[in-house]
C-alpha cells in the first residue's frame, strides 16, 4: 500500500541569503539605526562578556557568543514540545504548536552554522583559546541563559521573545560594527568551508555582514512572535 503525504512541514530555509550591495546597505543600516534598550536581564549577560573578552569585537568573541545563541531556540523547542504534548487532543492547535518548533529547530540550526564558521574564522586566524574563556564559560551563560528563556516563557512568553531580540539586536550590531572598524576584511577571501550550507562570498566583511543580518532576522522574527506570544 502507498501512503501519499499531500504536505508536511518542511524546515524554513532560514534568513534570506543577500548579495554584495544588498549586504552593504544591510550593514549602513544597522550602524544608522540606535540599539535597543537592552534590559537589566541583558545587561547581565553583556556585561561579563566585555569584560572577559574585550569591548570590541574579535573572531573568539564571536565563537563565545554563538554558543549561547542557540540557547532560547532550544528552550522554545522544549517547551513546544511540552506543549504539543498537552495539546494532542486538539489536532489543529497542536499542529500551530509543532509548526512553532519547527520554526526554532530552523534558527538555532542557522546558529549553528554561525558557530561552526567563527570556528574555522579562529583557527585559520591562529587566535588561542582556552578552557576556562571558551569552554567553561559559555557553558555557564548558556546554562544561565536557558533556564532564563524558559522560565520566562513559563511566566510570559513574549518576556522570553524580547529578551532574545535584545541578544539579537547586540549581536548585529557588534558584527556590523567589527566589520567598518576593519576595512581590510573586504580583501580577505571567504575561505567558503560552508559554503554549499551556508552560500559563498566574495570576503570575510560580506560573510560577517550576512551573519548579522541574519541576526537582525532572528531579532525582527521575535520581536512579531511577541505580539501573539502563546500559539492559541
Amino acid at each position: 500500500m502507498t501512503v501519499t503525504i499531500d504536505r508536511r512541514p518542511e524546515t524554513p530555509s532560514g534568513p534570506p541569503k543577500l548579495d554584495r550591495d544588498q549586504l552593504r546597505r544591510a550593514q549602513q543600516d544597522t550602524l544608522d539605526t540606535p540599539r535597543m534598550r537592552y534590559s537589566l536581564l541583558a545587561k547581565m549577560m553583556f556585561k561579563p562578556v566585555d569584560l572577559m573578552y574585550g569591548e570590541k569585537g574579535s573572531y573568539t568573541k564571536f565563537a563565545m557568543l554563538e554558543i549561547i545563541a542557540r540557547v532560547p531556540y532550544q528552550a522554545w523547542e522544549r517547551m513546544g514540545y511540552w506543549a504539543v504534548h498537552r495539546h494532542r487532543g486538539r489536532s489543529a492547535l497542536a499542529r500551530r504548536v509543532f509548526e512553532r518548533i519547527v520554526e526554532a529547530r530552523a534558527d538555532q540550526d542557522n546558529e549553528q552554522w554561525h558557530l561552526l564558521i567563527l570556528q574555522d574564522l579562529v583557527q585559520r586566524t591562529g587566535q588561542r583559546q582556552n578552557w576556562l574563556l571558551h569552554r567553561a564559560a559559555p557553558w555557564l551563560i548558556a546554562f544561565f541563559y536557558y533556564h532564563v528563556s524558559w522560565v520566562l516563557f513559563l511566566v510570559r512568553p513574549e518576556w522570553s521573545y524580547r529578551l532574545n531580540a535584545e541578544f539579537e539586536d547586540h549581536a548585529e550590531h557588534e558584527y556590523m560594527t567589527f566589520v567598518a572598524e576593519n576595512p581590510e576584511l573586504e580583501f580577505v577571501p571567504d575561505p567558503g568551508t560552508y559554503a554549499a550550507e551556508y552560500g559563498h562570498y566574495r570576503s570575510v566583511a560580506d560573510l560577517l555582514r550576512q551573519i548579522g543580518h541574519d541576526e537582525r532576522t532572528h531579532k525582527l522574527d521575535s520581536l512579531e512572535s511577541m505580539r501573539e506570544p502563546r500559539v492559541r
